[in-house]
């Protein structure tokens, strides 16, 4: 008879389990609460230590019905052959925040922690639990906040009289008494007597929905940030929470050459308060040919801290050899009962990621680039690449800008006139005809215009003089194809005058264009031009759209505005307008179309222009078709614009990334929706896509790149670039609405791709593209 299942919970989220070497099982329910007539599919899936996928299984939908649906159960098992700290997902179609169903488990695993997670919302990160088991008795365990913490629980029945807080020695904190109403709350006050231990919430009815500061809503300061774990058994309970990420990443794929020697760095981690050793071992299966080697037992580290643990190898002569495989396992010596491990595997043969790839390129949980082709980038990839009049390649990286110089990547830092360093305003960098180099950097606060003549060896700065500019958002001319300004390039800044507390995504700014230039003193911002006050502002996370572009003497803008929210319109009105240095006179607003919906800040357009003068715009939306455009004269946006067209029907698009290649054939990216096809048959997924249109022809259909590894939201934090030959470079990385996911990964997974034929082809770029 399978193990009873008497808790059940909502949210999404899933589980960890401290597993030793054997069987590990997990029977999983789950029953469809009928809230709203959803395909709610239930998808679990089981890892490994090193996020191996071990079972990836559905509990489907079992239709739409009155009440409660039936309770329906799978099992997922796997052999363990060492200890390893294991993970299951859940999550859930059409409903990311597991409103619409309950789910509980039973696992023959003696120590494993919940974590209750769901899909992200724009606004503070909340995770209460919610309790679905009226009836029976139990407990939460959760590790309480030192600093203090308020507790509030609501939802109770009349069964609950009294709900005891016991500590970790198994004291009566307190007593709380439900009011009337069913709610409960306490503040404790701060303690450091608590060591991490857990405390234990005793429910006669589990019936409730909790919220626990440091447990499912956090402060800035919280050492256990995002963390929503807890457990219904003091038995089971592990410190997970000191230990998180003890070892990354979790796996690593590497080509080598035959016979060829070299080493790769995992990173081990003290995620706790307190300083630790923690002991290294590796294992090496007997089927792998390659030999590996630890030049170090131990590592100690101080709270918070990371350290480099190097593991050595000499691949296999035999090219057509199987993979060679060694598990690199680390202990904190505080907790030897705690283990787990992560994996190295070498390959030797061809290089997969060096071909063409299949598109779209298709995640699957913990399946990314280096997983499916061994890429390891060996270019700086965590912003978008642009590149000089000679075609040298440049990137913002954490500490400067890096380039490419005699074949190695060169790392300029930013620094201020007293030698502070400086973060970054913007990731954009432009040039101008005469090949110095433009960055928008900030100093505390304050934006800073670093200027280069040499190449970007070494970089000047000047600063606005208005008091703006900690308030504002700005942005910069760059390279999109054909637009080379003779002067330093122009920057908008956009300051926020009004958000509106009805509308999440209505917002009024200030315009202003700026156009710097070289005096005798230096560089110089210059006054500020007001181009618009009711500017709804820009977003550039994703896409980083162009809102200017130069020809001659012309400066050409294009914006959206807000609107009156009580006057229906059909989206966010867009315009464009020309400055003229020769004149000194900025131009008349044109409206060129609308993006829906209204009052959206995700509706940033974008501009720019082709080589015979015609400027292009694309109107930014919200998951609808951008409309497009094109101007009927060269370096005219007043002498008429084309009939205003979609770029494809139904399209559900956002996120505008626009060139123009030596064709002057226009090539977009963007996040483009789709729901119920065959990736994921029960739910809509958002994938990251190219669509081109030929300099006398039309838009051609969108091509999907990339296809993330769930359903529900996605965003690629995508940015589009070209270079001086016309071939196209896209930057991006993948955003998972799922908590869960996101937490577990540490690092960075972005990626570049390469398309030197006009989008036909694709691969993932490495140093020698350059």
């Amino acid at each position: 008879m399978k193990n009873p299942i008497d808790l059940h919970f909502g949210g999404a989220g899933g589980a960890y389990f401290l597993a030793s070497p054997g069987e590990l099982v997990i029977d999983l329910e789950k029953r469809d609460r009928n809230i709203h007539d959803r395909r709610t599919d239930l998808r679990a899936v089981l890892l490994g230590p090193d996020r191996e996928v071990l079972e990836d299984m559905t509990i489907p939908d079992a239709g739409y019905q009155e009440g409660l649906g039936p309770v329906q159960r799978v099992t997922l098992s796997t052999r363990v052959p060492r200890k390893g700290i294991y993970a299951l997902s859940i999550t859930i179609s059409q409903d990311r925040y597991g409103e619409e169903i309950m789910w509980g488990l039973s696992t023959n695993c003696e120590r494993y922690l919940i974590e209750t997670s769901r899909g992200h919302k724009d606004a503070r990160h909340l995770e209460p639990l919610v309790l679905l088991s009226p009836g029976i008795s139990g407990e939460v365990c959760f590790i309480p906040a030192d600093s203090g913490f308020e507790l509030e629980i609501s939802g109770l029945n009349e069964e609950v009289s009294e709900i005891p807080i016991l500590d970790h020695t198994n004291s009566c904190v307190c007593k709380l008494t439900p009011t009337a109403e069913g709610n409960a709350s306490h503040t404790f006050p701060a303690g450091r007597y608590r060591g991490g231990r857990p405390w234990r919430l005793q429910l006669s009815s589990m019936e409730a929905v909790i919220e626990i500061d440091g447990v499912t809503r956090w402060e800035q300061d919280d050492p256990y940030q995002h963390m929503s774990y807890w457990s219904p058994d003091l038995n089971t309970f592990f410190p997970l929470h000191q230990f998180r990420w003890l070892v990354t990443p979790y796996n690593r794929t590497l080509p080598v050459e035959p016979g060829q020697a070299g080493a790769f760095s995992f990173q081990v981690h003290n995620n706790s308060d307190v300083t630790d050793t923690f002991m290294l071992n590796l294992q090496k299966p007997d089927s792998s040919a390659a030999s590996f080697q630890l030049k170090t037992n131990a590592v100690r580290l101080n709270h918070g801290k990371t350290a480099d643990v190097v593991v050595w190898f000499t691949a296999t002569e035999d090219p057509t050899s199987e993979p060679s495989i060694a598990h690199l396992e680390v202990s904190p010596r505080s907790h030897p009962d705690l283990s787990t491990f992560a994996t190295l595997k070498l390959e030797t043969g061809p290089v997969a990621y060096r071909k063409n790839l299949d598109l779209p390129l298709r995640f699957t949980p913990y399946l990314h680039e280096n997983e499916q082709f061994g890429y390891i980038p060996n270019c700086p990839v965590l912003n978008q690449i642009y590149f000089d009049q000679e075609n040298r390649p440049f990137v913002h990286t954490p500490s400067g800008v890096s380039a490419l110089r005699d074949g190695n990547w060169t790392n300029t830092p930013l620094v201020s006139e007293e030698g502070t360093q400086l973060g970054a305003r913007s990731t954009k960098i432009a040039f101008d005809s005469h090949n110095n180099v433009y960055i928008l950097a900030s100093d505390r606060g304050e934006p800073v215009l670093m200027h280069s003549s040499d190449g970007g060896k070494s970089f000047s700065t000047s600063r606005t003089s208005t008091g703006r500019g900690s308030r504002s958002s700005f942005d910069i001319e760059q390279f999109s194809g054909h637009n080379v300004p003779e002067y330093p390039p122009p920057v908008v800044r956009y300051t926020q005058t009004l958000a509106d507390e009805n509308l999440i995504w209505r917002r009024l700014n200030d315009m202003e264009l700026f156009l710097p230039t070289v005096t005798g003193k230096g560089l110089e911002w210059g006054d500020p031009i007001l181009v618009s006050d009711k500017c709804i502002g820009i977003s550039m996370h994703s896409g980083i759209p162009s809102t200017v572009v130069s020809w001659g003497s012309k400066i050409h803008l294009v914006w959206a505005e807000a609107t009156d929210p009580g006057v229906e319109v059909p989206g966010v009105p867009t315009f464009v307008a020309t400055y003229d240095r020769e004149t000194g006179i900025l131009g008349e607003s044109v409206m060129i179309g609308y993006g829906p919906p209204a009052n959206d800040i995700h509706n940033t357009p974008c501009i720019t222009i082709d080589g015979k003068g015609h400027l292009h715009v694309l109107v930014g939306t919200h998951g609808r078709p951008f409309p497009y455009a094109k101007s009927l004269n060269p370096d005219d946006v007043y002498s008429g614009w084309s009939d205003v067209s979609l770029m494809w029907p139904d399209a559900r698009q956002t996120y505008i990334g626009l060139v123009c290649d030596p064709n002057d054939t226009l090539h977009a990216t963007f996040r483009l929706w789709f729901e119920g096809t065959d990736y994921f048959p029960a739910g809509n997924y958002g994938t990251l896509s190219h669509q081109s249109k030929p300099a006398e022809g039309q838009w051609v259909e969108p091509r999907v790149l990339v296809v993330p590894p769930f359903s529900e939201y996605s965003v690629f934090y995508h940015r589009l670039t070209i270079d001086r030959t016309g071939r196209l470079f896209l930057c991006y990385d993948y955003y998972s609405t799922y908590w869960f996911y996101r937490n577990d990964y540490r690092g960075s997974r972005r990626s570049l791709l390469m398309s030197a034929d006009a989008g036909q082809s694709w691969k993932l770029a490495e140093t020698s593209d350059f």
